[in-house]
């Protein structure tokens, strides 16, 4: 699974702190917190028919991240929006785009971890782009990763950082498996993700996923969990082995690049009867009818 080079995003226009610049000419300045340190938070964001699905969930829990990290200053939620119709009007944007909101916390005065250096910030890139789902719906390939997540005695994963390097090294070793993706442990040997997704697993007709302690609080994890409580599907949230996903009847991951995906084979192993995915197969059509009834709308 590579993602590739859509022609439609070949003269995007990219908006750094308000300046709407083609994508060939937006930068950060080197002093960038970002840059210096990947001093910065982000989210990612799926534009349906003009609505940005669980826009304001996704911007409380940017805000939420830029506080645990002591942002100076923090954008309201208002002015990021029309940061974002700007770039989606400028691209003439209205459906199957992925946005991704960065916010670092500013430019410093000299090269240093220290945010004292900051003299201005914080600097806020939205950077929208014609991106169908990544993932299809053929069945993922999954490895397990010799990295383990953090817990949040050592880096809290509900601070949504930009210091992805674990989910770098994990998806190398993937590459280099000739998997999709890399299923990650916690350091007490339970799974946590995959590199890029929150996981589930459907053990006779039960969904389970496992508890946010070494992995984000997913904002497609909570609508999936949501839909369960209102259609009536049995849903667990707790520790998951490997075991619980070797032996069982189906695994899908979710998150908003990829929406829901399943997933054919962990560590060499089938998983269930693979190609049938009744329940995967259900909740994601309860998702699609979700995102296209409802949403923020900013593009009329």
């Amino acid at each position: 699974m590579l993602q590739k080079f859509d022609e439609r995003n070949r003269d995007l226009i990219v908006n750094v702190n308000g300046r709407l610049l083609h994508r060939d000419e937006a930068g950060v300045s080197p002093f960038d917190s970002a840059v210096q340190g990947g001093d910065a938070v982000w989210e990612g964001l799926r534009l349906y028919d003009g609505r940005i699905f669980r826009l304001v969930e996704h911007l409380d829990r940017l805000r939420d991240s830029a506080r645990a990290l002591a942002f100076a200053s923090i954008p309201a939620h208002e002015e990021i929006i029309a940061e974002i119709r700007r770039t989606l009007a400028a691209n003439r944007m209205r459906d199957g785009v992925h946005i991704r909101l960065t916010l670092t916390r500013g430019v410093k005065a000299t090269s240093g971890m220290d945010p004292r250096l900051n003299v201005s910030g914080p600097t806020l890139i939205v950077l929208a782009e014609f991106k169908p789902p990544v993932y299809g719906q053929h069945g993922l390939t999954l490895v397990t990763s010799s990295l383990r997540r953090f817990p949040p005695d050592c880096l809290d994963p509900k601070i949504h950082h930009n210091n992805l390097l674990q989910s770098i090294l994990a998806k190398v070793e993937a590459n280099a498996a000739g998997a999709d993706d890399a299923v990650m442990l916690d350091l007490r040997g339970f799974v946590a993700e995959t590199n890029a997704t929150n996981l589930f697993l459907v053990r006779r007709g039960v969904v389970s996923t496992p508890r946010a302690v070494a992995c984000p609080e997913g904002i497609t994890r909570a609508a999936v969990l949501e839909l369960c409580r209102a259609h009536g599907v049995p849903f667990e949230v707790g520790d998951l082995s490997l075991a619980d996903f070797y032996r069982a009847d189906e695994v899908f991951c979710t998150g908003t690049m990829g929406e829901l995906a399943p997933v054919a084979r962990i560590d060499g192993r089938t998983v269930g009867d693979s190609g049938a995915w009744p329940v995967t197969r259900r909740l994601s059509g309860l998702f699609a009818e979700l995102t296209r009834t409802t949403g923020y709308r900013v593009m009329d």
